[in-house]
């Protein structure tokens, strides 16, 4: 009995020890989970610097860690107040964030690095022009840019506006300009109101554009930036509103052409007077572009003409009047009346030696009888019924033809 009561004794002391042991260990466990639990609020806590330093007073063995550093918070807290910032800042060009971040990133594409002389130059010219457009009720409201750019894109990327129209009836330096495919009326409305509204926002940024030395550089800057990209994004919308109504520009021209009036400077003429046409419009009215470009055009056009044969009379009149003989500079040698009468009755026999077409031709292409004006190759070709290829073969036959009768029959009193 003595014997089994004694040999227990070590085994029973072990145990004892190892719940002490064990139970130290655990608390300790439990208070560096404590302090660790603490911990974590620090961390997520950004907006409040007196709430970290209540936290650490609290648990001290984690502020004096050096696992926590008290600066962190701090870094943590300005960077989400930046974020805010260009969220709420009342710089932002836009109400409309995906509308705000595709002009962000427009700015950022077209603006280079400037110095301060460069940036208050750029700021001076944008305070001495004024910037035109056609307002809207509308421009004013809130959801303004939401509803006029409502895909978000500042300037659209679709493949629709990659796509080019061939006109194989142009010489290949016109068909480049008429490359651009005729817009529908919903378009034209959906380019105009984006044009005019960032104008608007332009101008209105301008209004607030001042030159006083209490506002930062980086401020100035910002707002010259934002200024001189919705100009261009504007401009944009202008070109793709020009190129698409080249087709109209060179048909209402070409009717002009003549010896005094070539076609290049009537052309140039014609696409200045788009471009005033496209500032000067105004969709709400409800009227289609092309009718009121066609009359803007024809009317510049025919006044470009006008006023170069005014130009040519006052020339005239002045050489004459200051007794210079100009005779002589565009003839060679003088000719009578009857000499000329001769002349024309020896034509007119030449070309009744023609056929109808030929001498229809012939007529038309040098404004001969009854003709005023000079036709062209292909307004012969819609009324012969022929292409126009074939209507210059025609007129190169007769010219031919012309030639052979002249030698054979000369005319001695003419010639001399």
């Amino acid at each position: 009995m003595v014997s089994s009561i004694k040999s227990p004794r070590p085994v029973a002391a072990r145990p004892v020890a190892t719940r002490s042991a064990t139970v130290r260990p655990s608390a300790r466990t439990a208070e560096r989970s404590a302090g660790l639990a603490n911990r974590e609020p620090i961390v997520e806590t950004k907006d409040s610097e007196a709430e970290v330093a209540v936290l650490a007073s609290k648990t001290p063995s984690v502020a004096n860690s050096k696992t926590a550093p008290t600066t962190k918070p701090r870094v943590t807290k300005s960077r989400a107040s930046s974020r805010t910032k260009a969220v709420s800042s009342p710089s932002a060009t836009f109400l409309f964030a995906p509308l705000e971040k595709s002009f962000v990133h427009f700015c950022q594409l077209i603006s280079a690095k400037r110095t301060s002389e460069e940036i208050r130059g750029a700021a001076k010219g944008l305070l001495s022009q004024e910037i035109d457009f056609m307002g809207h009720a509308d421009f004013t409201l809130d959801s303004a840019a939401e509803s006029i750019f409502s895909d978000g894109h500042l300037i659209p990327c679709s493949p629709e506006e990659a796509l080019r129209v061939r006109t194989p009836d142009l010489p290949s330096h016109l068909a480049r300009l008429c490359e651009t495919k005729l817009l529908t009326p919903d378009e034209e409305h959906d380019i105009f109101r984006k044009m005019n509204f960032l104008r608007f926002r332009a101008n209105q940024l301008r209004s607030e554009l001042t030159l006083d030395e209490s506002v930062s550089q980086d401020d100035l800057d910002w707002t010259v930036r934002r200024i001189e990209a919705l100009l261009k994004a504007a401009d944009w919308y202008r070109d793709r509103m020009v190129k698409s109504n080249m087709r109209l520009v060179i048909s209402i021209v070409k009717k002009f052409v003549n010896i005094q009036n070539g076609f290049d400077d009537l052309l140039s003429d014609g696409i200045i007077a788009l471009l005033r046409a496209v500032d000067k419009f105004d969709v709400g009215l409800g009227f289609r572009f092309s009718t009121y470009a066609t009359q803007v055009v024809r009317r510049n056009t025919y006044r470009r003409v006008m006023e170069k044969q005014k130009e040519r009379q006052r020339i005239t009149l002045s050489v004459h009047d200051a007794g210079v003989d100009i005779s002589d500079e565009h003839r060679t040698s003088g000719m009578s009346e009857a000499k000329w009468e001769a002349l024309r009755g020896r034509l007119t026999l030449m070309l009744d030696k023609l056929d109808r077409r030929e001498k229809l031709i012939i007529r038309a292409r040098f404004s001969l009888g009854g003709h005023r004006r000079v036709q062209t190759l292909q307004k012969l070709a819609d009324r012969l019924g022929v292409s126009k290829e074939r209507v210059r073969q025609l007129e190169k036959r007769a010219l031919d033809k012309l030639r052979d009768f002249a030698e054979e029959s000369p005319l001695p009193e003419v010639d001399a």
